[in-house]
């Protein structure tokens, strides 16, 4: 990967999460406005990790989409194309915790402004400018904004960016679950790196066993070199060339939720590629990638929020060496991985 503009470049929503924060004195529930999406989330942990990124998406001409703009922009994104619609309102997303962590999402998008984006409103010029081009499949649930989706994509392959598709598979915003099928195919069609939690490899592969679902995938996308799963507190796994590694989660305790930690443990990946490329990775330093990841993914569902709780890479490298004691409940030591074919 040469020089270029930028490191990642991303496509896709920029939203308010509005996440529970306790009750009001008359016991109605509070809702803290936290500003997020998943690819502006990802890229706000690429920044963090010192990488060059831009966003490209819409809001609305409201207060929410002004606040998202300026919170990207202090996060040291590049926000010159994000666009705005006038007549849609910027996406709302109300997240209610669940008992085990996981979140519950109730999204106020009918039509949401990042669904309006259009064709024309493609910079395919800074698109091409960029050495890893991210989408996922918010960005495709509609005509529109499907077809700007797969003109961006069109420009990242004719700049020879790689590319990198996280499904992030969100039932309510699909009419059909067939039609969100058929879209995450051709995703999945299009990557050289993918990251999909365990549901969403489940959902397209047909398989609850991950090593069977991964193969399945790349049997029939034989175009992703990396393929990485999230499989929540019980760690992450990377496939590449036909070999297997297993990291097992960070479990210090203290979590309050885990919205943004796919995408914290997105931008890891995608910045261990950005440092070492595609070709010739060994079981050892793919073992490293999840170990960072994981680390860096842990520390945001200690947090609320996402663009804001992303951590410095010294508190990620500081995790890893407490970690590492063995005698904390921390990261299991190494022993418990596996690798190889």
């Amino acid at each position: 990967m040469g020089e270029k503009a930028f490191d990642v470049a991303a496509l896709g929503e920029l939203l308010i999460d509005f996440t529970e924060n306790g009750l009001s004195e008359q016991g109605n529930v509070l809702f803290e406005a936290n500003p997020g999406g998943a690819p502006c989330n990802m890229l706000a942990m690429l920044k963090k990790l010192g990488r060059s990124c831009a966003f490209v998406g819409k809001v609305g001409d409201d207060m929410f989409g002004r606040q998202l703009k300026a919170v990207a922009e202090d996060a040291g994104i590049c926000m010159d194309h994000l666009t705005v619609d006038r007549d849609a309102r910027t996406t709302l997303a109300f997240v209610k915790k669940l008992p085990d962590g996981d979140r519950d999402f109730s999204f106020f998008r009918n039509p949401g402004a990042d669904m309006t984006l259009m064709e024309d409103e493609i910079p395919a010029d800074v698109i091409a400018n960029c050495r890893i081009f991210h989408f996922g499949s918010l960005s495709m649930t509609h005509e529109g904004v499907r077809r700007a989706t797969r003109k961006a994509v069109e420009a990242a392959k004719k700049g020879g960016a790689l590319l990198s598709f996280d499904p992030n598979l969100r039932p309510p915003l699909w009419a059909d679950l067939e039609e969100a099928r058929a879209q995450i195919g051709w995703g999945l069609e299009q990557c050289d790196i993918l990251k999909i939690a365990d549901n969403e490899l489940e959902f397209m592969a047909g398989e609850t066993d991950f090593d069977k679902g991964a193969a399945i995938l790349q049997e029939k996308y034989p175009n992703i070199r990396l393929l990485n799963v999230t499989a929540g507190p019980d760690g992450s796994y990377s496939y590449y060339g036909g070999g297997r590694v297993f990291e097992p989660a960070c479990r210090l305790g203290g979590v309050i939720e885990t919205t943004g930690a796919g995408d914290t443990f997105c931008a890891c990946t995608l910045n261990f590629v950005l440092d070492h490329g595609l070709e010739g990775l060994t079981a050892d330093s793919l073992a490293g990638m999840l170990r960072f990841a994981n680390a860096a993914a842990y520390l945001v569902t200690t947090r609320k929020g996402a663009i804001r709780s992303m951590p410095e890479r010294e508190q990620v490298v500081e995790l890893l060496k407490t970690g590492a004691d063995g005698d904390q409940g921390g990261l299991l030591p190494a022993r418990q991985r596996r690798a190889g074919p």
